[in-house]
């Protein structure tokens, strides 16, 4: 089990290795997304190559189109 604050909100999760192993977790793969880890913008070619410890404040913001 690992345990993060993401946006804020303490959460627990198992099978949790990678950036894209979260955003799966909470359907977010499909969406344009921003990710902050530990102060950290992660660009998106490596979210499947960034690991998460436990402890890690992960920030993630959705890109909203619109005129």
């Amino acid at each position: 089990m690992i345990e993060l604050n993401v946006n804020g909100e303490e959460i627990r999760l198992y099978q949790l290795k990678t950036i894209n192993d979260l955003l799966k977790t909470m359907s977010l793969t499909e969406q344009r997304v921003a990710v902050e880890v530990n102060g950290e913008i992660i660009p998106r070619s490596q979210h499947d190559n960034t690991r998460l410890s436990d402890g890690d404040a992960i920030e993630i913001v959705r890109a909203i189109g619109g005129g």
